[in-house]
């Protein structure tokens, strides 16, 4: 009975361990470009996704560049870029997910990482399931969501 109990212990402190090494992604990102601050949550299902939280420029842009008619007149402040990453504990990344680029309105694979500084997230973008073919970029963390200034 001692060592059930001893084993439950072990197993509740190392799962809490992984979902905390998970959870780090959470929070405020300042994209490299220093124009767009991204919020990631961690979603009911367990997964990872991150939306547009502020904007240094025009906040009313629109998703223009989107191939889909439908979608050239949504805003993309709160737009969701990423979407749908699950950590892997094994590579200590996130991965399986894809990030959405305003810029150009095109969707990529993706998947996110930190090196040694954890307020660094390094995050790769790539094409036809090849991580090589693609393109990395890195966010610095914030400690909360920056303020909006008015547009007129």
């Amino acid at each position: 009975m001692k060592r059930l109990k001893i084993s439950i212990v072990f197993i509740l402190l190392l799962t809490t361990k992984v979902f905390s090494q998970a959870d780090k992604v959470v929070g405020f990102w300042l994209t490299a470009e220093g124009d767009s601050q991204i919020e990631i949550s961690k979603m009911s299902n367990g997964c990872y996704s991150g939306k547009v939280a502020w904007m240094k420029n025009d906040q009313n842009a629109k998703d223009d560049k989107n191939p889909e008619l439908k979608l050239k007149n949504r805003k993309i402040m709160g737009l969701q870029i990423l979407s749908n990453f699950r950590f892997n504990e094994k590579d200590n990344e996130w991965v399986e997910g894809t990030i959405y680029d305003p810029k150009n309105g095109k969707s990529y694979d993706c998947y996110m990482w930190f090196e040694k500084d954890k307020n660094e997230l390094m995050i790769k973008g790539f094409v036809l399931g090849v991580r090589f073919l693609g393109r990395e970029t890195s966010w610095k963390r914030e400690n909360k969501l920056r303020l909006q200034i008015s547009n007129k």
